[in-house]
């Protein structure tokens, strides 16, 4: 399938695209082209190919999420800067 010169600049009008003349003229040979590749892609019998969802296979790379005991709350403030009973201290955000 090949556009036309004014399906191209139609197109570019929708796309809110200010295209020159050599722009349109490139456009409409790159466009056509795409066209063309997808074309031949739908003549392509792909009755035995079963669909995917991705072309490569997919595996988990994080661990299971299972419960385990926290740090006690000294090691987990045992570098804070400004330590208030068990709660780290930050400064007052509103007066």
């Amino acid at each position: 399938m090949s556009l036309t010169l004014d399906q191209v600049r139609w197109v570019a009008h929708l796309a809110r695209l200010d295209l020159g003349e050599a722009e349109l003229e490139i456009m409409t040979r790159q466009l056509s082209a795409i066209l063309e590749y997808v074309d031949q892609l739908q003549k392509i019998n792909t009755d035995q190919v079963e669909p995917l969802a991705h072309p490569l296979p997919i595996h988990d790379v994080f661990r299971p999420d299972e419960p385990a005991p926290s740090l006690p709350v000294d090691a987990a403030l045992q570098n804070a800067p400004d330590r208030r009973g068990d709660f780290y201290g930050v400064p007052a955000v509103l007066e």
